[in-house]
């Protein structure tokens, strides 16, 4: 009789300590983290904007969904593809992590691709252009793009230029993977119009003042009448202030992709300067500097003030475009997350997601516009599957006296 009344303490203190043990590890998935891996060093204001967008959207539902509580955690990968795999890797191991963002940059991407889809991490990208990005070899795709895919980019800043007038464009490009698919796409927009690159030059990160002079001395000696420049903003900015020093008979018109306003352009090149270029660059199609904004644009503007440190004003919202496409993709990742039931438990909450993303059923409101089934299964039939933008949604750019990025289309 004793023997059986230990028994059944040791039983009932088992259960009580299991039950215990169970309700502490509910109680530490009630927060799921959201990781920012981007570049917060020499692209910071794209990374804050994205940053910036994440909040607002998640300030909308209180941080609160299906009573769990989503935090964002910033990472600085400083533009390094090892640092970028390296926080992927403690994003694996941390049981509360949910997701990834990704920055403006897309060779850590490129270099990470085969990791994150192997490994199933769900990464968001608000950014990154590349248009391998997205397109997966395997049947395993879990990359998710809102923004500009250069598998268009390149094509529609050709076709713009062609249209306003120029015909003998010089490709000066980055050499990266990202500065390579722009090379494919532009050449073969200007085919398509019976129009041949004059020349072609690739340079490095890091490019020095002199380097650019020398080059733009002879990209004008060929005979091109537009350069079609495919960089970052460090990079921007010491071509830019190259062809500023230059005469005015050697400066020619610059048609650019947006890498150069991720950072700080309009800091390094003043307005003074940028007055004596003719200087054009793309965007998607939304501005809260735009007449008429929507109700919507409005409330989100007013929102995004309130929640976040340095905002006053619409014009203190740098590389706007991060902002605008990281609040919309966070709005569609938590229009995912109510179509199903959160567990609670990371690698199942996931591949829930991973599906939801590709299975939408409401039409979400956004800023650049009203997304309807902005992702379906991806199949190599199908490479266009996970990206939520189309060369529609693309516009053409200028910075204005006060630093602003004004759209032109």
């Amino acid at each position: 009789m004793i023997f059986m009344k230990y028994v059944f303490r040791y039983l009932l203190f088992t259960c009580l300590f299991g039950f215990t043990t169970y309700t502490l590890t509910v109680q530490a998935q009630q927060k799921y983290i959201i990781y920012l891996d981007a570049d917060f060093s020499g692209a910071t204001n794209s990374s804050l904007a994205i940053q910036q967008g994440i909040t607002t959207a998640l300030a909308e539902v209180d941080n609160n969904i299906q009573g769990i509580q989503f935090e964002l955690v910033s990472k600085d990968h400083r533009a390094n593809s090892l640092r970028s795999r390296r926080n992927l890797e403690k994003f694996l191991v941390d049981d509360q992590a949910l997701m990834v963002f990704s920055g403006l940059h897309s060779p850590p991407l490129l270099a990470n691709k085969s990791f994150i889809n192997d490994n199933k991490i769900l990464l968001l990208d608000p950014w990154a252009a590349a248009g391998p990005i997205t397109r997966s070899a395997s049947a395993q795709n879990w990359i998710f793009r809102l923004s500009i895919d250069d598998s268009n980019a390149g094509s529609f800043i050709s076709k713009k230029a062609i249209e306003q007038g120029f015909s003998k464009p010089y490709l000066l490009l980055e050499d990266t993977g990202w500065g390579r698919s722009n090379e494919k796409t532009m050449t073969q927009a200007l085919q398509e119009a019976s129009i041949k690159p004059v020349g072609l030059s690739w340079f490095n990160w890091g490019a020095g003042k002199n380097h650019a002079k020398v080059l733009l001395r002879d990209i004008k000696a060929s005979g091109a009448d537009v350069i079609f420049f495919v960089g970052n903003s460090v990079e921007g900015v010491t071509f830019t202030r190259a062809m500023v020093e230059l005469p005015e008979n050697i400066r020619l018109p610059i048609r650019s992709h947006w890498g150069i306003t991720g950072g700080d352009f309009t800091q390094k090149v003043t307005a003074t300067e940028r007055e004596k270029i003719d200087l054009q660059f793309i965007q998607t199609s939304f501005s809260f500097l735009n007449d008429n904004i929507s109700t919507l644009a409005e409330n989100v503007l007013a929102l995004g003030i309130k929640s976040n440190e340095g905002l006053s004003d619409k014009s203190d919202f740098k590389a706007q475009t991060g902002f605008v496409h990281a609040y919309d993709l966070t709005k569609i990742v938590i229009a995912a997350i109510r179509q199903i039931k959160l567990t609670g438990d990371k690698n199942q909450d996931k591949i829930l997601l991973h599906h939801a993303l590709e299975h939408l059923i409401q039409p979400i409101p956004g800023l650049l516009k009203t997304y309807h089934r902005p992702f379906t299964p991806y199949s190599k039939q199908k490479l266009n599957a996970h990206e939520a933008l189309t060369i529609d949604d693309y516009s053409m750019g200028r910075y204005n006296s006060k630093d602003e990025v004004v759209l032109l289309n």
